[in-house]
């Protein structure tokens, strides 16, 4: 497990209840980066959130992790919001 490589670079508000997915989507734009690209370099990428809402949040970490060199990024979620 690694919890220092995909870093969260900006800050971004609370997901609030009645955000659409667009508005989602904006919140977490370009808010990922990656610190140690070699880790990742080629490879398999398990992804785990707590809380699937809208899938933005993941979405956004998975193209910054395939942009930075991962082969695959797969995404387990633990529970989905309503």
């Amino acid at each position: 497990m690694d919890e220092a490589t995909l870093i969260r670079r900006v800050d971004t508000p609370m997901h609030r209840a009645g955000m659409d997915r667009k508005a989602r989507g904006i919140t977490v734009k370009n808010a990922f980066a990656v610190s140690r690209p070699k880790l990742i370099d080629a490879k398999n990428i398990l992804l785990v959130d707590d809380v699937l809402t809208s899938g933005e949040t993941v979405s956004s970490c998975a193209k910054i992790l395939k942009k930075n060199g991962a082969a695959r990024v797969d995404v387990i979620t633990l529970a989905r919001a309503a």
